[in-house]
């Protein structure tokens, strides 16, 4: 896929501001980034999710590494998502083929909307 400077400088501005998301909240930059591999890069939805979770793993390693350095993690704390987190990867890395790409998208939005919800009425 041939990108011009205009869409790569507009892709890379994408992907800061996904590392912000991530960096600032401690996740969420796809939050960020899905929306736009679809818009910008007209990517369908299950090659942009696994697009974006491809992405993901590097920055939210570098965010990690940035708490750990800067207020400490609790990696004992971590254990249980870190596992949970792990097989749950690898259950709906082998399922995407079988969820209908719509179903992947409004089931994110929802997830998005819970999580929005969520953060306010605390």
């Amino acid at each position: 896929m041939e990108i011009d400077k205009k869409a790569k400088l507009r892709l890379m501005l994408t992907g800061a501001a996904s590392g912000l998301v991530n960096g600032f909240f401690g996740g969420g930059g796809g939050m960020v980034l899905l929306p736009l591999l679809r818009g910008w890069l007209k990517l369908d939805g299950r090659r942009a999710f696994a697009t974006c979770v491809a992405i993901m793993l590097p920055m939210c390693a570098v965010s990690a590494g940035a708490y750990l350095l800067r207020s400490g993690i609790s990696l004992t704390a971590a254990a249980p998502y870190l596992l949970g987190g792990l097989a749950g990867g690898i259950i709906s890395g082998k399922g995407l083929k079988r969820v209908p790409p719509k179903l992947l998208i409004r089931a994110f939005a929802l997830l998005i909307i819970f999580g929005g919800l969520r953060s306010v009425l605390r």
